[in-house]
């Protein structure tokens, strides 16, 4: 089974304690894609300007990546600049450049509509809420969303938030968009909004799903070097839906082993700048650390 991302593609321009970068590749759907792609073929919906690098054209498609559904607009590619300081939890925007972002308006390949595995990255939830009513119903929609959203677009939000069903957010939009501090309650109140799981990101502390019935926390992997977490969301919910599109089971348990290879793609992505790392992962490197979660993870039941 494919995937499709629908996003955004940009370049960035990042400064951590370590090192800058300047007008590197970057995006949601630039970050889902080359982690996807690992796991099954990945499609993907965006716009860049008439001034993005032709190499970054040809490295999409060098990876099987389906870019018929990415428009060149003239006009300049949206740009995004920020720092992190030692808390490379929290990005500090510095400068954001929609340029053709701003007039993004998705439009979906007719040779998509069959497309049963689907992100809906960090867009505006009209712009979501319009991808919705394009597709087909999916087997299964995976929808991230923003603080920005939250505060700016909630009834849009909350109106999109009905059709997906799973909602990927970070514990502090969890709290803000049910107004619960508690993970928790704020896991129950989004399961009323219309999701039937929800993935709570906690960066470097891992993640965690919840379901009306069940839950389960995956650790994040402990790394020796950690240099850029831009994209490190992304790339989780390209390892999370790329491996449930390959499987094509949406089962409890192969949900949670979903949950291991997203963090599995995280961790990778953090360790280089911009999706250096997740160029040249090798298939065996996610085999060996999955094997080094599940060895991390274990535990022996209480003797009776």
């Amino acid at each position: 089974m494919s995937v499709l991302v629908v996003g955004s593609v940009a370049l960035d321009t990042v400064k951590t304690p370590f090192r800058e970068v300047k007008e590197t590749l970057g995006g949601s759907a630039t970050y889902f894609a080359l982690s996807a792609h690992h796991y099954t073929q990945v499609s993907m919906v965006a716009v860049v300007g008439s001034d993005f690098p032709r190499k970054y054209l040809d490295h999409f498609k060098g990876k099987g990546i389906d870019i018929r559904g990415l428009e060149i607009k003239k006009g300049k590619t949206f740009r995004w600049k920020g720092y992190y300081e030692y808390d490379l939890n929290q990005a500090h925007t510095q400068r954001t450049e929609l340029n053709v972002f701003r007039t993004f308006r998705p439009k979906i390949p007719e040779e998509y509509n069959k497309i049963e595995y689907l992100f809906l990255a960090n867009i505006d939830p009209q712009l979501q809420l319009s991808v919705l009513r394009q597709v087909r119903k999916p087997k299964l929609v995976l929808c991230d969303t923003m603080n920005y959203w939250i505060e700016k677009k909630r009834k849009e939000l909350l109106l999109t938030l009905k059709g997906v069903d799973i909602l990927l957010l970070n514990d502090s939009e969890a709290r803000e968009l049910t107004g619960e501090h508690n993970l928790f309650k704020a896991s129950r109140r989004v399961l009323k909004m219309g999701p039937e799981k929800v993935i709570i990101k906690k960066g470097e502390h891992g993640a965690l799903m919840w379901s009306k019935n069940s839950h389960f926390a995956v650790p994040g992997y402990p790394l020796e070097d950690i240099n850029d977490p831009t994209g490190a969301g992304d790339s989780f919910a390209g390892g999370f839906l790329g491996f449930l599109a390959y499987t094509n089971d949406l089962s409890e348990e192969n949900m949670r082993k979903a949950m291991i290879y997203g963090s599995i793609m995280a961790s990778y992505n953090v360790e280089d700048f911009s999706v250096k790392r997740l160029e040249r992962l090798k298939d065996k490197e996610i085999i060996e650390r999955y094997r080094e979660f599940k060895r991390m993870t274990h535990f022996e039941d209480l003797s009776e």
